[in-house]
């Protein structure tokens, strides 16, 4: 699961604990998504794991065969989960039916994927088992530590209310909007706004210093920190630019201005729920929402992220901003 997948299946660890409040509630995922969970009040413990660092299919099939689960929910369905959940001892194995994954299950949801927002998806599970729904709002936990961060760094160089935050990167290519694009915004609203650049990983640090240095003094980037402090950042910016990533969904789950450039994925599935959020896309393309992950295999140039001017998006973004 990444970011935005872990973030959107929070609902569900709250609606666990009304309907179980004395239950130990655990949340595996992998490690990059941990701070995600970090300080979820609803949540036992996180477990976590890392293919990369050597944890291998079976340490993770064994450990949680001895944990001795009485309920097992799998949200992801793909197979190393699936497979997790039938070398279980869980008396209930909750999980999607999807292909032959649904045999590591006893208790089998109907894949919704294609007709409701993720977070729908995600409280199937609970609809199947029958219990209650309170919540459908996604949490993303900030702490006095992390606000002090934010407020000291804002403090530091000189930002005030008024600062747009720049997310150039995303998890697949065809997901990105061209760095020249987001160059050439970047220094329109330059002229009125402080620009804050963020990053996750080292070549996205690459170009959000590209976009930096070609704005100039007014553009910051931020420093190598954890989701929570950017987090922290992103909660005080008067606007948060971005494609469809992780820090989107963190933005707009802490109630920020939130800007989404879409393209190959659907932003009624998986797009911000907040009335204070905007999504802008190529609206004369019919190919919206393919899921392809990679640009070589686009058969229509890319043209969702190519073919979206920065006029459109500028006057999108301006228009939403004296709205708001």
């Amino acid at each position: 699961m990444a970011i935005g997948d872990v973030l959107l299946a929070t609902p569900v660890i709250e609606n666990l604990r009304h309907n179980f409040p004395d239950a130990v509630i655990n949340f595996l995922t992998q490690d990059f998504c941990r701070e995600v969970l970090v300080d979820n009040p609803f949540l036992t413990r996180v477990l976590t794991y890392d293919i990369k660092k050597g944890d291998s299919s079976y340490c993770l099939i064994r450990n949680v065969h001895n944990q001795d689960y009485d309920l097992i929910i799998d949200l992801f369905g793909n197979p190393r989960t699936a497979i997790l959940v039938l070398n279980s001892e869980a008396k209930y194995k909750v999980g999607y039916k999807f292909g032959w994954r649904r045999f590591a299950y006893n208790i089998k949801i109907k894949p919704r994927s294609s007709e409701v927002h993720n977070i729908e998806f995600n409280l199937d599970s609970l609809r199947t088992l029958g219990l209650e729904i309170i919540t459908s709002k996604p949490k993303f936990y900030l702490n006095s530590v992390h606000r002090e961060f934010a407020d000291r760094f804002f403090v530091q160089h000189g930002l005030s209310d008024n600062v747009i935050g720049i997310n150039p990167s995303g998890t697949w290519p065809t997901k990105i909007w061209p760095l020249e694009k987001f160059t050439e915004l970047a220094k329109r609203l330059s002229s009125e706004y402080k620009i804050l650049m963020f990053w996750g990983y080292q070549n996205e640090k690459e170009d959000a210093l590209k976009i930096k240095n070609a704005v100039g003094e007014n553009a910051i980037i931020i420093p190598e920190v954890n989701l929570k402090y950017t987090g922290a950042l992103l909660e005080k910016c008067r606007l948060l630019i971005t494609n469809d990533t992780g820090p989107m969904h963190i933005a707009w789950c802490l109630g920020v201005s939130t800007s989404v450039i879409f393209g190959p994925t659907n932003s009624h599935l998986q797009g911000p729920l907040s009335t204070n959020s905007i999504v802008i896309k190529n609206e004369s393309l019919s190919c919206l929402g393919c899921n392809l992950t990679e640009i070589a295999d686009c058969p229509n140039q890319h043209k969702c992220m190519q073919d979206l001017s920065v006029d459109e998006v500028y006057s999108k973004i301006i228009n939403f901003m004296n709205l708001n």
